[in-house]
């Protein structure tokens, strides 16, 4: 959306062609999550999609509520001007980098608590195939407990 934002990263000059950087960036991120996953880090990508219409309800609340005011910034209605791009580059974002390993879940976030809902479900049902379990303890080290219990009991 603001060319000028990456010209001011101080990036070198080979790093800036505005054509394919977004493609290097991408293929960066899903490289770096190949590593994580290859070296047991699960990961779970969330978006919370949230409508041009929602959006405008939640600003003038955070207009009209006192205790939100901290939240509004007019760059915010700056930035609406902008939205199908946002909304284009999230799907070229999308597209790039969700692969098997590193999937991208979109939840639409109009409604909170049905948002909320669906987030703990996907962070419920990721846990649930990490198989995960505390290890078996052995008869050998049963025993071995069971000794120190008995200095411990002295």
């Amino acid at each position: 959306m603001h060319p000028e934002i990456l010209r001011r990263q101080g990036l070198p000059e080979e790093l800036r062609n505005e054509k394919d950087i977004w493609e290097q960036r991408y293929d960066s991120i899903v490289n770096l999550e190949k590593h994580l996953h290859r070296n047991g880090t699960q990961i779970v990508k969330i978006f919370l999609h949230l409508s041009y219409e929602e959006q405008r309800k939640r600003f003038l609340a955070r207009i009209d509520e006192p205790d939100k005011n901290w939240k509004f910034s007019t760059a915010d209605i700056h930035e609406r001007k902008f939205w199908k791009h946002y909304m284009n580059a999230y799907e070229d974002c999308f597209h790039a980098t969700s692969t098997h390993h590193a999937p991208w879940y979109v939840v639409p976030a109009d409604d909170k608590e049905n948002a909320r809902l669906i987030v703990s479900q996907i962070v419920l049902d990721v846990l649930g195939d990490l198989n995960m379990a505390y290890p078996r303890t052995t008869e050998k080290r049963r025993l071995e407990l069971h000794s120190i219990k008995k200095l411990l009991a002295k």
